[in-house]
């Protein structure tokens, strides 16, 4: 596990890329999976994209609408799983696609832990992980053990 504190201007980055991408969401009429936080969740999640991306040496630009694309980090194809509590899981959904490296990062601005990746069809193959958290839904929950360590990850 890797903690990463975003500084200022990195914070501010994030928020704005958050932000933008709430607003977008909203023309485009899409349903969240978290009623009454979409705002907080965009920018948090964009923090975590940034907290990967410092801890990696990536670059990270901001993107907004660019989810089915091929990736959270310019040029990686890596996606980032942002959750406020350190306690939580990774969760990898039927629709992810194959293929993608997933990375769970916890916490909330300015201080996080990237935890570490896997790749979304070895998270899929583990039954034991599907389970239905919330009521949104049944997911795959990957434990923070059975994570690779960010450092395999070139």
């Amino acid at each position: 596990m890797i903690e990463v504190t975003l500084t200022d201007y990195e914070l501010a980055m994030a928020s704005d890329a958050g932000r933008l991408r709430n607003i977008s969401a909203v023309k485009r009429g899409y349903a969240s999976k978290i009623s009454g936080r979409e705002w907080q969740a965009h920018i948090e999640g964009a923090c975590g994209e940034v907290a990967v991306a410092k801890c990696m040496g990536k670059y990270w630009g901001g993107s907004i609408n660019t989810f089915k694309a091929g990736g959270d980090i310019d040029s990686t194809g890596w996606e980032v799983r942002t959750r406020s509590n350190h306690d939580y899981d990774l969760i990898i959904r039927d629709g992810d696609p194959d293929g993608r490296v997933f990375i769970l990062v916890t916490g909330l601005s300015p201080r996080f832990r990237v935890w570490g990746w896997i790749k979304s069809e070895e998270a899929k193959k583990e039954l034991q992980w599907r389970k239905d958290h919330g009521g949104h839904g049944a997911a795959y929950f990957v434990p923070k053990d059975a994570l690779r360590k960010m450092g395999d990850l070139i």
